[in-house]
C-alpha cells in the first residue's frame, strides 16, 4: 500500500504525495516556495437545449502551458531554475489543477439545482462546480505509465482509489472520472507522463446512456457482458480478478476493455489482492499497445466509475482504452458520421485487433 503525504501549494491548492510501498523518500517534503496567488474564477456551464448536454466554458484554460521543454516542465520536481507544481521529490503525486474545467468552487450545501439538471430552458447556465486533479505517474520527464514498474503502477492505482473516495464525498459531485490522455495525437499539452481526475457536478452523457441500457436490460448487464466476452475469441488476459478484452462492438482501430470479476463500483473498493493483479495486467496491456508498431501508440485510458445517483449501484467499474491509430502511419479521424451524428463506422474488425494484441502480449 502506498504511503500518503498531504501538503499545500502556493495558492492553497491541495497536493498529495503517494510514495511506493518500499520507497526510500523522506517523510517530510519541502514547502512550495512560490509567492501566494489567487485561484481562477470558476467556469460557467451552458446548456445545449437541443441535446441536453452541458458545456463548461473554461476560458482560463486557453493560456495553460503547451509542450514546454524539460527544463520548464511544471510536472518535474522543483529545481532552482524551475519552480514547478511539485516542490520536492516524489514517486507519484496528485494536485489540484491550476486551470480546472470544473471548480475550484464546490456546490454550496449540495445545491439541489444540480440533482436534476435536465430539461431546462433556453439560455440556461449553471456554475461549473467540481474539482479537477492532476496525477503525475513519475518524476521522470519522459516515459509512459506502461513503462513504469508494476510496483509504481500499483502506487498509481492506490492514488486513484484514494482520490476517488475523497472526491465522491465532496458536496455536489455526481461522478468521478480518472483518465489519461497519452500522445500529441490525442492532444496532450505536457510530455511528462500524467493523467487527470475530473469530478463532475452532473452525470455525463455517456453514463446517462449506460444507466438507460441497464434499466432496459436489467441489473445483470455487466455480469452478462463479462461472461459473453470471456466466452468469445477477443480475450487478451484473464486473471483471477480481471479480464481484459477487445469488445464485440469496438468503435476504434484499437480498443480494449477491462472488467473486474467482482461487482465493484469504483477503484476505491478494490482489495489489495485485486490492486496487485490489476497493476500487472494493466502494465501488460499498455505494453502491448506500444509493441504493435515501432513507435509509441497514442491512446485515451478512461476509468468509468459508478455515478452518485439512483441506479448507480448497478454500474460496475470499467476500463476503456481507445486509440485512433489504424496503421503505423495512419490515424482514424472522427469525421462526418462520428462527429456530427455520433454514429461510428469501424473498418477494423475487433477480432483482428485482439489477435494483433495477443501476438505482442
Amino acid at each position: 500500500m502506498a504511503h500518503k503525504i498531504s501538503a499545500k501549494l502556493f495558492d492553497g491548492r491541495d497536493l498529495f504525495y503517494f510514495d511506493d510501498a518500499n520507497s526510500s523518500l523522506p517523510a517530510q517534503r519541502k514547502a512550495d516556495a512560490r509567492e501566494a496567488a489567487e485561484r481562477p474564477e470558476t467556469a460557467q456551464m451552458r446548456l445545449d437545449a437541443l441535446t441536453g448536454d452541458w458545456i463548461s466554458i473554461a476560458a482560463h484554460r486557453h493560456g495553460r502551458a503547451h509542450l514546454p521543454p524539460a527544463h520548464m516542465c511544471p510536472l518535474c520536481p522543483t529545481t532552482a531554475d524551475n519552480l514547478s507544481e511539485l516542490p520536492d521529490v516524489f514517486d507519484v503525486a496528485v494536485f489540484e489543477n491550476k486551470n480546472p474545467s470544473f471548480g475550484p468552487l464546490l456546490a454550496p450545501n449540495d445545491d439541489p439545482k444540480y440533482a436534476d439538471i435536465a430539461g431546462r430552458e433556453l439560455g440556461a447556465t449553471l456554475t461549473s462546480y467540481g474539482r479537477c486533479e492532476v496525477v503525475v505517474f513519475s518524476p521522470e520527464h519522459l516515459g509512459s505509465l506502461g513503462g513504469q514498474s508494476v510496483e509504481r503502477i500499483r502506487t498509481v492505482i492506490d492514488a486513484w482509489g484514494d482520490r476517488t473516495e475523497h472526491l465522491q464525498s465532496l458536496p455536489g459531485v455526481r461522478q468521478v472520472f480518472p483518465f489519461e490522455n497519452r500522445g500529441q495525437e490525442i492532444g496532450v499539452t505536457l510530455h511528462h507522463p500524467h493523467g487527470q481526475i475530473y469530478s463532475y457536478p452532473y452525470v455525463t452523457p455517456r453514463t446517462v446512456k449506460l444507466l438507460d441500457s441497464i434499466e432496459r436490460y436489467g441489473k445483470d448487464l455487466f455480469a452478462d457482458t463479462l461472461a459473453f466476452e470471456q466466452a468469445g475469441e477477443r480475450v487478451l488476459v484473464q486473471g483471477d480478478a480481471f479480464t481484459a478484452y477487445v469488445p464485440f462492438a469496438g468503435r476504434w482501430p484499437i480498443e480494449v476493455h477491462l472488467l473486474p470479476h467482482r461487482h465493484v463500483q469504483h477503484l476505491g473498493q478494490l482489495t489489495d489482492a485485486e490492486r496487485d493483479e490489476l497493476a500487472s495486467i494493466y502494465k501488460r496491456v499498455l505494453g502491448a499497445l506500444d509493441a504493435i508498431y515501432d513507435s509509441p501508440t497514442p491512446y485515451i485510458s478512461a476509468w468509468h466509475q459508478a455515478p452518485l445517483v439512483a441506479g448507480g449501484e448497478n454500474v460496475r467499474l470499467q476500463l476503456q482504452i481507445t486509440s485512433p491509430r489504424r496503421a503505423a502511419d495512419k490515424l482514424k479521424y472522427l469525421a462526418g458520421s462520428e462527429s456530427a451524428m455520433g454514429a461510428f463506422i469501424a473498418d477494423f474488425p475487433p477480432e483482428k485487433t485482439a489477435a494483433q494484441l495477443r501476438e505482442v502480449l
